[in-house]
């Protein structure tokens, strides 16, 4: 029996007989898993408990895939990664495996839309990764039920601040005052963008969704600075250094944020299940 993409939902009562009838596998590989279907196994029921190790290798590993890619690079600023053969299909793995199966852009690539049609390169702000990134290394990295995937950053920015507040519970990660709180490998590092740029620490959570951003901390060994990973920038996934206090803080005491670029007005700070911390 061949598969056809209506094969793996809804299946019937007859449908089931007639395969135990025949010795037909249930579990084939076009049997239907549920909404999780998408999901590896290994990171479906995690085989091994949520790390921040874990999650800080697997942007590592992300980051040489698209070429090691910095903030000071010196590279044409036409050439989009995103798009590049290899590297536009490794988005669409980032929209399909991060997100849940039903959100509207789990069909998105680095360069189609959900119907596969191209977008043109100046339309790529509309499908905008960042968040989707986020969402697949928190899930390939094993975090299961304990984070809520998500296309919009504020999603789970929000979702930390609420259980900074006690008024929400289940998630893996709070969030922390930038002057008060040093990010360490595995924590996220969060800003608003475009009308959001203004946001505070204080502000949150919103009650609406905003543009925002995230990155992913994965080295504190250079005194000064922070390495963080994040996806979608400069259209690649690319490493940067930011900014941060003798105490590796992101802003001083008063709560001046160190970057001159960018105004990190939150930390997520991450729960490693290993270590309960």
């Amino acid at each position: 029996m061949a598969c056809s993409p209506s094969n793996g939902h809804n299946r019937s009562l007859a449908w089931i007989l007639r395969a135990i009838a025949f010795g037909i596998p249930l579990m084939s590989g076009c049997s239907n898993l549920g909404p999780v279907s998408h999901i590896p196994p290994f990171a479906r029921t995690p085989f091994e408990a949520f790390s921040r190790a874990a999650l800080v290798q697997i942007a590592l590993r992300e980051w040489r895939l698209f070429g090691e890619t910095t903030d000071e690079d010196d590279r044409d600023e036409a050439a989009k990664p995103e798009r590049a053969q290899g590297l536009w299909q490794r988005v669409g793995e980032y929209w399909w495996s991060g997100l849940n199966r039903d959100a509207p852009e789990a069909g998105w690539t680095g360069k189609h839309d959900e119907h596969g049609k191209v977008f043109p390169p100046e339309k790529d702000g509309e499908f905008a990764w960042s968040a989707a990134f986020v969402s697949y290394v928190m899930r390939i990295a094993g975090a299961g039920s304990a984070f809520p995937y998500s296309a919009d950053h504020a999603f789970y920015i929000n979702a930390a601040k609420r259980m900074t507040l006690g008024t929400d519970r289940g998630w893996l990660m709070t969030a922390e005052r930038p002057e008060a709180y040093a990010p360490v490998p595995g924590d996220l590092i969060c800003h608003g963008r475009r009308q959001a740029a203004t946001l505070r620490y204080d502000d949150l959570p919103t009650a609406g969704l905003f543009p925002a951003h995230c990155d992913i901390v994965v080295d504190t060994s250079k005194p000064g600075k922070i390495g963080v990973i994040g996806g979608n920038i400069r259209d690649s996934v690319t490493l940067r250094q930011i900014p941060v206090t003798a105490t590796g803080k992101l802003a001083r005491p008063d709560g001046v944020v160190l970057d001159q670029d960018q105004t990190w007005f939150a930390v997520l700070r991450v729960r490693d299940a290993s270590s309960g911390v």
